[in-house]
């Protein structure tokens, strides 16, 4: 799983994490069912928002028509999908496969995945670089180009824009003297590509150029998040790094991308939505805190931190393992040989196992919190820090819950 768009429990409004969930969920599945079981390792946060684009312009889910069509039985873009472990082994309603916006976001997850075993493969890096090791996972990623390719021909995406990116971005990374939006581009445009054929997908061209734009600013701050996230490692190993290539500090990546939220979110606010809170806590709060998850938090999460300081000492810190018999001190992680073997058991399970001194151990995997560095950990509800556009969204049924899940700039 990899993407930037990792919301959690903790912090987002029940309505809008399960809505999450249902497109999460449904995009593995529709992997699966359309490009067989292999095809869900590519299963990304990210990809999953172009689903949630073509649901949220989509007038047959508007309020009234999806009652009509309950009461008259037909098909919804919804189904009830059977327990799966990485939900603790409960069912859900979830996306359906044959629904448009999952196959987009299928498709475009696999050429995503499928670039990214290439480049591994061009860097020298990992597995997909050996000769003989690596064969597989370079077959995998054939087959993954041309699965993604087929899929994207059935629903009118042509798919060259995504998979040109590599040779588009080796190019731009030999040339010296660029400057960072020349580097970030070929990113840019791939995926303001694909949130524009939600427009086309959904019958509602007039979206398409604020989609366009939406699509370039969320593909800059993707880009320039991973260059921040690998700058220490790119440098350990003498690898290319867009920072350091075009002399750019970490300070100036972080206000490239504040202009581009800035810019995302005038561009969703412009839309024509039927459902709007998904979207807007996926692209305007959760891009938000990715922002602050790789950079740090910004300064107006300080009253945030004077409650999390506050909770610190009023309330203890979770066990680190078990609890001990007759009220013992919980156990803590067994010796090395336990603790690798147990490493092996979640890596091979893909993380269905977990050891018992876990935390995540009885949490369906779906509901697993990704706060750890996020700016309001610890605030109560899904309000976080900021309560100032409560007017703006009538998230969780009207009672005034938006915090940064709205597309308003009074928190920026």
């Amino acid at each position: 799983m990899f993407g930037i768009l990792r919301p959690c429990a903790r912090h987002s409004c029940p309505s809008v994490h399960e809505a999450w969930r249902a497109h999460l969920c449904g995009l593995c599945l529709t992997l699966r069912d359309r490009h067989g079981h292999l095809a869900r390792m590519a299963t990304n946060y990210d990809g999953l928002i172009l689903s949630v684009l073509t649901e949220a312009q989509s007038a047959a889910r508007s309020k009234a028509q999806s009652e009509a069509q309950s009461e008259a039985g037909a098909a919804s873009n919804r189904r009830t999908a059977g327990p799966c472990a990485l939900r603790g082994f409960r069912s859900a309603e979830v996306v359906r496969s044959d629904d448009r916006g999952a196959r987009l976001a299928a498709v475009v997850s696999l050429a995503l995945a499928s670039g990214k075993i290439r480049d591994h493969a061009s860097d020298g890096d990992g597995i997909a670089a050996r000769r003989v090791a690596g064969v597989p996972m370079r077959a995998t990623a054939a087959a993954w180009a041309s699965a993604a390719r087929r899929g994207a021909e059935s629903i009118g995406f042509d798919t060259a824009v995504l998979t040109e990116v590599s040779a588009r971005q080796a190019l731009l990374e030999a040339s010296p003297g660029r400057g960072l939006l020349d580097v970030t581009e070929p990113t840019e445009t791939a995926v303001a590509a694909a949130f524009a054929h939600t427009a086309t997908l959904a019958g509602r061209p007039g979206n398409a150029e604020s989609l366009r734009e939406a699509g370039r600013f969320f593909g800059r701050i993707a880009h320039l998040i991973d260059a921040v996230e690998d700058l220490a490692e790119d440098r350990a190993r003498g690898a290319y790094n867009p920072l350091d290539a075009t002399g750019t500090s970490p300070a100036d990546a972080r206000r490239v991308c504040e202009e581009a939220l800035h810019g995302l979110r005038l561009a969703v606010r412009d839309l024509d939505l039927e459902e709007r809170h998904l979207v807007e806590a996926l692209l305007c709060g959760e891009t938000r805190r990715a922002v602050d998850r790789a950079f740090g938090p910004r300064a107006r999460g300080a009253a945030c931190t004077t409650r999390r300081a506050h909770s610190e000492v009023t309330s203890p810190a979770p066990p680190e393992g078990p609890p001990g018999p007759l009220g013992e001190p919980p156990a803590g992680p067994p010796g090395l040989g336990l603790a690798a073997a147990a490493g092996v058991a979640v890596f091979l399970t893909c993380g269905l196992y977990r050891p018992p001194w876990s935390e995540h151990r009885n949490a369906p995997w779906t509901e697993r919190c990704f706060c750890d560095s996020c700016d309001c950990p610890d605030c109560s509800g899904c309000c976080d820090c900021c309560d100032c556009c409560s007017s703006c969204s009538d998230c969780c049924s009207g009672d005034g819950c938006c915090g940064d899940g709205c597309c308003c700039d009074c928190g920026s």
